[in-house]
């Protein structure tokens, strides 16, 4: 029985070691397909495939507008949140950046017109029923309302 017990610690190690290696090979797999980077023209082609997809988008900032609070349909009130737009070489997409909920804050945009930026990202095409983020806060889209938007989920300043 002693003798086997190096035996067993080789095993164990290796095995471990081998786990290691895959779940590192699981994890750059899976972040890089969870986010996409098609152009803002595909995606505006055919926005219900990339519907609640995460996409990665780079391009130039345009026309950040900061949004009053906002209240959620469960009450709670969120701040900070902001609007722009991103443009690639192909087209440009509205972007929302929610803000912070629960935590009154002044805060200014993360962004400023101009800036070259990669943005990980959630495409909503919100119809039947979706909620989209406007100038007048948290809103349901018809049935019919065609209203498409990029919810950042990261963003990150490129340097040229």
């Amino acid at each position: 029985m002693l003798e086997s017990f190096p035996m067993c610690r080789r095993v164990i190690r290796l095995l471990s070691w081998s786990t290691c290696v895959m779940c590192c090979g699981f994890v750059l797999f899976s972040s890089a397909s969870a986010a996409d980077s098609p152009t803002i023209r595909e995606i505006l082609d055919e926005p219900a495939s990339y519907h609640l997809k995460q996409v990665l988008l780079s391009g130039t900032v345009r026309n950040v507008q900061p949004l009053d609070p906002y209240r959620l349909p469960a009450g709670t009130t969120c701040y900070g949140a902001y609007l722009f737009s991103l443009e690639d070489e192909t087209a440009s997409i509205n972007v929302a950046v929610f803000g912070i909920c629960g935590f009154p804050t002044v805060k200014d945009p993360d962004v400023e017109d101009g800036a070259k930026v990669e943005l990980l990202a959630t495409i909503q095409a919100p119809s039947h029923g979706g909620y989209y983020l406007s100038f007048q806060g948290l809103k349901v889209a018809g049935e019919r309302e065609g209203v498409l938007q990029a919810v950042a989920d990261r963003i990150v300043p490129l340097t040229e």
